[in-house]
């Protein structure tokens, strides 16, 4: 039993995975982060070429 109690304890396998999680959650916070912060120069630029492409079709 003590055998099986040692081996759990010097077990790192589910560290790995745990670490992978960690990661990607960092890089989905970053990525939000970042869209939302260029979230208004996106509107932005969109907004202009629509408008420039309306101008465009009346004349």
């Amino acid at each position: 039993m003590t055998n099986l109690i040692k081996n759990f304890a010097n077990d790192e396998s589910g560290a790995t995975a745990i670490e992978y999680g960690l990661i990607a959650a960092l890089i989905a916070v970053g990525l939000i982060s970042v869209l939302t912060a260029l979230k208004g120069n996106l509107q932005g630029t969109f907004t202009k070429v629509s408008t420039d492409l309306a101008t465009a079709n009346k004349g």
